[in-house]
């Protein structure tokens, strides 16, 4: 059997749709009970914030205590190596609190021998499950808290996803995370 032209193209760009999702799945907490999620606390450098990660009826749960004397953050990250070539955005299913966390990526990029960190910030509403997107191109790049000159987020270097508070405000939160999906 043979195809006409347009049919051909018809089938190629179906087949060439069928592989090219719109969505990447990264983390699905229903099934991701263990993934390697780490704390880093302000104890590092002289803070008293506690963080804590664990994994409780389908999701990820980020909590603790933000004490923002002498430092004023926790993070919880994990080490994620993906290509999300021709995706734009990073979409997070959250239960939260009603405070700010942020989103965290890493692409491998390192400045004066530092980690580049890319942030951005997504708000919570008490008790409310929400879906959140984040832009790669609204990631801000920072080294220790501080803004750097370098090129943007690369989505084909993928190496590490992380959760962040730092919102200024002393006392105890609470993030559940369902999924964390890239884009298009």
């Amino acid at each position: 059997m043979t195809l006409s032209p347009r049919l051909a193209l018809l089938v190629l760009a179906a087949c060439t749709s069928a592989l090219t999702s719109p969505t990447m799945t990264l983390y699905d907490f229903s099934t991701d009970t263990d993934a390697g999620w780490r704390i880093v606390n302000d104890g590092v450098m002289g803070g008293h914030s506690q963080g804590h990660v664990g994994h409780e009826a389908g999701a990820l749960v980020f909590s603790g205590d933000l004490v923002t004397r002498d430092g004023g953050f926790t993070a919880a990250r994990a080490s994620t190596t993906a290509d999300l070539s021709g995706m734009t955005a990073i979409e997070l299913t959250v239960r939260g609190d009603g405070r700010t966390y942020e989103l965290e990526v890493s692409d491998g990029t390192r400045t004066r021998g530092r980690d580049v960190s890319r942030k951005a910030p997504f708000a919570t509403t008490a008790g409310e499950q929400t879906t959140v997107r984040i832009a790669f191109a609204d990631l801000e790049a920072t080294v220790f808290g501080q803004r750097v000159d370098v090129p943007p987020f690369d989505p084909a270097r993928l190496d590490a996803v992380g959760l962040f508070m730092a919102d200024g405000q002393d006392g105890p939160f609470r993030l559940e995370v369902r999924t964390i999906t890239a884009v298009r």
